[in-house]
Formats: C-alpha cells, structure tokens, sequence
C-alpha cells in the first residue's frame, strides 16, 4: 500500500474550512455558527496558552464508567489510563515485531460496546453515491459479505495523537489537558481485511465524491453537558481509495471487542482517531464534511497556530526503551538496552542513544528496514552505581527528528521531544 502524503490531509483540511465559511459544506452536527464561534473560542484558548496555563476545551465525559474495558489488565502489560489502557514498554521486551493483542494499549472515548456480529451492518449512504431506486435506503454489508472479497492483510502502526502527552508536563512544564499518555499509547499489528476503496466502488461511488466519514458504535460522547453524538471523523476521499483498510483481523485473530470488533478503519500513518473503532455508518458526501473531531478536538491549537487550530496530520517521530519506568541495573554489568522508533511520516533512517556520555548510534534492526517501526539495539556497561537518564532520538526518511523540546500544544497533541527514561545503576 502506498502511504498519501501527510500534507494531503492539511490541504483537505484548508479547501474545506474554506468552503464551509462558505456555506457549502455539511458539519455531521457542527454548525456553521458553531465552528465560527470555536474560532473566536480558540483565539481566548492561544491567548491563555501564551500564559502556559492548561485550558481544558473539554470536561470528563458524562457517565462513563472507567471499567469500560472488556480484555484483562495485568498491571505487568498495562496501565489503566481513565477509560484507556497504556501499553507498558517493559511488556515488550523479548517479543517480536508486532504486539500481542493482549498488550495492545486501548483508546476509548467512552466505553467498549458489545455487538452481535449476525446483526452488524456496514452502512453507507449519502450524495456521493449513486442514485438508484429507493436512494434513502442505504447500501448495507455484513460481515460475512466482507470476508467474500478480496482480503488484503498489512502491518500497520495505530497511535494515539496524545500519545507523549505526560512529558509536556513532566519534562517541560507546559501541561495540557487530556489523557496523560507516557509513550505507550502505541502499537503496531498485522490486520487483515478489505480494502475501503472496494466497498466504496461496490457502493455506487460517484466522481462528484469528496469526503468518507465512518462513524463508531460506540456510545456517544458527552461533554461539558453536550452530547456530540457518536465518534466520527471525515477522511478525503483521496485517502480513503489509497490505502484504508477494513480490518476485520488483528494479529491472525478476530477482533477483539476493545479494538474494534467485528469491524474498524486501520488508516496507515494517520493520527490514531482517524482508525475509527467499531465501524457502522459511513457517509460519502458530495459535500465536505466536518465534525467535532476535527473542529474541536485533534487539532493544534496555540502559539505558532492559526486561531481556529492547524489540523493534525502525520504522527511525529517518537523513541522508547523497553525497560521499566525507574528501572533498576545491576552496576559493572555489560547491559544490551533495546527499543523502538516511529514516525507517521515514513519509516526510520537512523537512531542515536545517549547514556550520559554523549550520542552513539545505536544498531538497528535490519529486518525492519522500510516498516512502520524500527527495533534498535545499543550497548552500556554502566560506569558507576548511581541515577542515569538514558536517552534515544530517531530520524525518519523525510529528515524529520526529535528536539530536546518539544512545541508545547493546547492540548497536548504530537509530542515528539527527546525522552529521558530514568534507570538506577545499583
């Protein structure tokens, strides 16, 4: 699969935020007045930001029961994070490329539904279709005329745009609202399904087609007493033909219920929201599309930032031990570190680590050459007992690397400053 480039989406994102100033696009339940009003909003929201205090756009959601999450929790593969599950680094120590599904961190904006796959339809509709006799009706798939198609199996890389959201506040002092990701909220499996383009071509796809928004089944969100309606979030349609894929799969397996089941979006290096969970609803529209997710949410907002918010594109490049946070050494050992790198933007050319005494490249993998992350390897005999700060940074194919400091955000988004992971030599 080809991978569109991340400028796309911020080209999409201008021509229609254009268009809809313009009255010539439809919000999914964002009005126009609305987004006018975020605009001004998120002018008081940069202002604010300039002050480096935390402003939260959003309160908790309404009702959302923090047990949420159907598959177990072990405290040795996750981290319970609100309605989440952070992914623990030290859990992948010793396993392969991909991550087993039972440590595969877990995004939910509410909770977790259960679905009967007999009744489950894939269902699109809308003006980018072509009009046939009883056009409201919309054109259903189930799962078994999914598994019909051609399958189409890749491995892919989901994260979550908050992903580094801790180290903000942590490392910088610049905290921003939302879940405090460490760098767990992240993870790369093997997932089979159908291409999005061919549903969308059997559907009656029109050329006067734009944008493709899947919707979730997953309860609706509710927020500072609004209910914005279920998650859901418009791609171009350039996108959704190039390399979207219909997972029904994850690892080999059927989906599990926390990560999608029976079927979910896997959009490859696009931030995690656009991987809609739990897939039901898909509009095809004539006209472009917004809704709260990328209005409201999921956009950079802040000092260097358009008043009503850039939008996020591609992930930035991230670094992670697999060790445990505070992890303790034996002293005068020679010590093999291991971990992994990523970019949204393509795969990893280099990787250097700094155990205090300076950068070193570290020695990468080189079965993972060209894949949606990098395993690496680099050597330490700690000198002395005492506290360490180890550190790793990457670059990817595009050039694109880790500053010692991340861009603060309003909210937190994009993190992709060089960690310091604390180890102590005893």
């Amino acid at each position: 699969m080809s991978r569109t480039p991340s400028w796309e989406e911020a080209r999409h994102d201008d021509l229609r935020a254009r268009q809809w100033l313009a009255g010539r696009a439809d919000g999914g339940g964002v009005s126009r007045q609305g987004l006018l009003e975020l605009g001004a909003a998120m002018g008081a929201l940069t202002a604010a930001a300039r002050e480096r205090e935390p402003v939260a756009v959003a309160a908790d959601p309404v009702g959302v029961d923090p047990g949420g999450i159907v598959k177990p929790l072990p405290p040795e593969l996750l981290t319970p994070l609100d309605t989440n599950a952070e992914m623990r680094w030290a859990a992948m120590a010793g396993q392969g490329y991909v991550v087993p599904t039972d440590r595969f961190f877990v995004r939910n904006h509410t909770r977790t539904p259960a679905i009967d796959p007999d009744h489950w339809r894939l269902s699109l509709h809308g003006t980018g279709l072509r009009g046939r006799p009883g056009r409201d009706r919309p054109v259903e798939f189930g799962l078994a005329d999914l598994r019909r198609l051609p399958a189409e199996r890749i491995t892919a890389l989901v994260e979550c745009a908050g992903n580094g959201r801790r180290f903000f506040d942590t490392q910088q002092g610049t905290p921003a609202p939302g879940v405090a990701w460490g760098l767990g909220g992240v993870g790369v499996a093997s997932w089979t399904g159908v291409r999005l383009s061919t549903v969308l071509r059997l559907a009656g796809l029109t050329d006067a087609a734009v944008d493709v928004m899947p919707e979730g089944l997953d309860p609706a969100y509710v927020t500072g007493g609004v209910d914005l309606g279920r998650v859901r979030r418009p791609l171009p349609l350039r996108k959704a033909l190039d390399d979207v894929l219909l997972a029904y799969a994850m690892n080999d397996e059927p989906l599990p219920p926390d990560h999608g089941f029976p079927v979910r979006l896997v959009v490859p290096g696009w931030i995690g929201i656009a991987s809609i969970k739990w897939v039901g609803p898909v509009e095809v529209s004539a006209s472009p599309l917004f809704s709260p997710w990328n209005t409201r949410f999921y956009r950079m907002f802040g000092p260097g930032h358009a008043a009503d918010g850039d939008p996020l594109t591609a992930q930035s490049v991230k670094s992670a031990f697999e060790l445990p946070w505070d992890a303790r050494v034996p002293a005068s050992a020679d010590l093999l570190l291991r971990g992994r790198s990523w970019s949204g933007n393509g795969p990893i050319r280099t990787v250097e680590v700094d155990t205090g005494d300076g950068w070193c490249p570290a020695e990468l993998v080189a079965a993972d050459a060209g894949g949606p992350w990098q395993r690496w390897t680099a050597r330490w005999r700690p000198p002395a007992p005492g506290a360490y700060r180890l550190r790793a940074r990457a670059t990817d194919v595009t050039g694109a690397g880790q500053p010692d400091r991340a861009a603060p955000n309003a909210l937190g988004y994009l993190f992709d400053g060089v960690v310091r992971h604390p180890v102590t030599v005893a």
